[in-house]
């Protein structure tokens, strides 16, 4: 692993890391905040997987997640959203590079390379439980958009692995929204059984469970009816009995200003959840 930058913040370390990864076959770069806690003991893991078109830096540059993570002696761990360098790309925005979507692809010409699901959940968990004081037996996750999708995803078909999970804006049902249709009809192929385990609704639906969930949504978000659509979640949540706190926001829109308004709230809720 490679230090590639780091910064004092809030008594803590802002740190971006590089390092040779099989899923992604090639480099990839990640941010990771130390609080001031983890210069004496380990402490717990918060992941935030960013959305379309972000990489680690987006929610580092712009998420205001240090001051209560540092408060909260939460390390914060960011990775990218795809792999990077000469992968297969799609002229569009919201597949291939930037769009990983947090799964393991399995169609030409992304399955080889864009593991996401493997290297979210097993390669950088390694990575960070052997480099960073980390206390890999409580782990959170939370995302947005895409990210969102990924960490709903990842937390309903790993039992046990994330005790607390929330996320900002996310993609509830991707096998029934545009952005999610193509992703996942690319990276998987046309059986869209096999969308159903990449889906939160559909595995919610299948019987997979989550202790509780928050999501905060904003009114004015571009997305919100065609791609979002939380009432989905809202529906199979209240049918499988998840305790879900649904937050919805007027006049909020799908940006980081929102994110920011919001991230200590959730940072909070992990840490609440984390430390018991």
């Amino acid at each position: 692993m490679e230090l590639v930058s780091e910064w004092a913040a809030h008594g803590g370390r802002q740190l971006v890391c590089r390092h040779p990864s099989e899923a992604a076959g090639n480099d990839m770069t990640f941010a990771v905040f130390l609080p001031p806690a983890a210069a004496s003991r380990p402490c717990p893991v918060l992941w935030y997987l960013s959305g379309l078109t972000c990489t680690h830096a987006n929610v580092m540059e712009k998420g205001e997640y240090r001051r209560a993570a540092a408060e909260a002696g939460l390390i914060i761990v960011c990775p990218d959203t795809s792999p990077r360098g000469d992968a297969a790309d799609d002229p569009a925005y919201d597949l291939g590079q930037g769009a990983g979507f947090y799964l393991d692809a399995t169609q030409a010409p992304w399955a080889g390379r864009y593991n996401m699901k493997t290297y979210i959940t097993e390669e950088l968990p390694a990575l960070v439980g052997s480099q960073f004081p980390a206390d890999m037996g409580r782990q959170g996750i939370f995302g947005h958009s895409m990210g969102g999708h990924g960490a709903l995803t990842l937390a309903l078909s790993l039992p046990g692995r994330f005790r607390s999970v929330s996320a900002f804006a996310p993609i509830v049902a991707p096998s029934q929204v545009p952005w999610g249709e193509k992703a996942l009809g690319a990276y998987l192929g046309p059986d869209r059984a096999a969308w159903r385990r990449h889906d939160a609704v559909a595995l919610i639906e299948d019987g997979a469970r989550l202790d509780e969930i928050l999501v905060d949504q904003g009114g004015a978000d571009n997305f919100l009816e065609r791609e979002l659509r939380p009432e989905l979640l809202e529906r199979a949540c209240e049918a499988a009995g998840i305790p879900l706190t649904l937050r919805r926001h007027p006049g909020y829109d799908h940006s980081y200003y929102f994110i920011s308004t919001f991230m200590a709230d959730h940072v909070n809720f992990h840490a609440e959840r984390l430390s018991r």
